[in-house]
Order: C-alpha cells, then sequence, then structure tokens
C-alpha cells in the first residue's frame, strides 16, 4: 500500500464554560487526564512524544480542546463521564459547552502560499536556543527559524500520518522579540510571529514545543479560504 500524498483531516474544537487563564492549562489538562483515566493515552500523552492529537487550550478566557485526527476517536472518554466538570486552582469549572466545531482539511503541499500568525511559539530547545543567542543578526536569525518552523510542519505531519511529498516553504513575515515563558515552572523563550507556508494548516492547532499546553497555536490571518475546507 503506497504512501498518502494528501490527508483528509478532521479537527474538532471545544470550547467550554468557565474562566481560565492561559497558565491554567497544566492543571486543565491535569484535570481533565485525571478523570478519563488510564484509559486513552492521548489526553495525558506523559512522555511529550510524537504531535499530540488532543491540545489543550485557552480560547478567549474559556479552556479549550483541540482534538485532531485520531484524537478525535478519543473524545468519547470525557464525554462519556457522568459529571464533566473539573477543579483547577481551588474551583470548579462546569465544563459546560458554549460552542463546538468540526472541520475537514485536505493536508497537502499547494502551490501557493497562506499567512498565519503564531503565539507564544517555542521554537527552540536547549542547544538551538544557545545557537540562537549567538547570533547577533536578524538576517541570521530569521532563516534558522523558519527552519524550525518548517521541521515543526513536517512533526506535525508525521503525527497525522501525512506523507509529504514535495519541498515546504516557509517564510517569516514578522517576528516578535523574544521573551520568556513558563512550562513546568522552568522558564523558556517564546516567540510570537506571523509568516506565509504553502501548507494549509487549520486554526487552533499547534506548532512546536509543548502545544498540548497551549503554546504555539496558530490561525489563518486570510479567512477566504473555505475551499480547502472539506
Amino acid at each position: 500500500m503506497g504512501k498518502k500524498m494528501t490527508e483528509k483531516l478532521k479537527v474538532l474544537q471545544i470550547i467550554f464554560d468557565g474562566a481560565i487563564q492561559s497558565w491554567e492549562i497544566p492543571a486543565l489538562r491535569g484535570a481533565i487526564s485525571a478523570k478519563v483515566g488510564e484509559q486513552s493515552v492521548l489526553f495525558h500523552n506523559h512522555k511529550e512524544t510524537g504531535y499530540p492529537l488532543i491540545q489543550y487550550k485557552c480560547i478567549r478566557n474559556r479552556p479549550a480542546l483541540v482534538c485532531i485526527g485520531e484524537g478525535l476517536d478519543e473524545i468519547h472518554h470525557f464525554f462519556s463521564q457522568q459529571d464533566w466538570s473539573v477543579e483547577i486552582s481551588g474551583r470548579r469549572l462546569p465544563m459546560k459547552i458554549l460552542d463546538i466545531s468540526l472541520n475537514g482539511y485536505v493536508m497537502q503541499v499547494w502551490d501557493r502560499g497562506f499567512e498565519y500568525q503564531i503565539q507564544n511559539w517555542i521554537a527552540l530547545n536547549q542547544e538551538a536556543h544557545r545557537v540562537f543567542m549567538g547570533m547577533k543578526r536578524p538576517s541570521d536569525q530569521i532563516p534558522f527559524l523558519e527552519k524550525k518552523l518548517t521541521g515543526n510542519i513536517l512533526s506535525m505531519a508525521k503525527g497525522i500520518g501525512w506523507y509529504v511529498d514535495k519541498p515546504i516553504e516557509t517564510s517569516i513575515t514578522k517576528l516578535s522579540e523574544p521573551f520568556k515563558v513558563r512550562v513546568k515552572g522552568v522558564g523558556v523563550l517564546a516567540f510570537h510571529a506571523r509568516f506565509r507556508t504553502n501548507v494549509f494548516l487549520p486554526n487552533g492547532i499547534g506548532l512546536g514545543k509543548n502545544v498540548s499546553f497551549g503554546f504555539g497555536t496558530v490561525n489563518e490571518l486570510n479567512t477566504q479560504n473555505k475551499g480547502i475546507v472539506t
């Protein structure tokens, strides 16, 4: 059986009732994972190996889940619970559904570019951080980060079972100053950026490191590409 050059990908986004701050996402993941139990490794992904197919988000200060591909098959482990509410930071969130959307996407390398913004993007591991900090000129830094972003897209493709048969082109068009975010109590470097790529990326998915905690969330800047959504 040959490898697939395109992949039809389903993405389910669920926004729940209750107020939450972005720094509380790890607690949200922990509470939902505890409620589901060990029956679905996609909910907790303790080893952070591979591309997370269930990602925890803070959308408009609301708790949210983004389920990708096989992650849709696992969401029933949460919704089959008699009580959906979770407790984080000493308060109870009812987790009633405020908004739910299901979209299908054709994943392939196109002959045109698409524009996106990415928030709180953790692009660098320890070694890459050392290399980046040694670069003083944007003309060196931006191509370095573009390669990391292309690698992030390839990691996502591998995680959803999509075989990329053409070169992925990625260009960063706007980049914030690096800033520190905390992951599991450790400060790491992050960026906000705008970029173009010839891959159509589903809104709300994450790229980079620690995406299951809501980092590296991608949204399209031009929303006129409805024909690419199936």
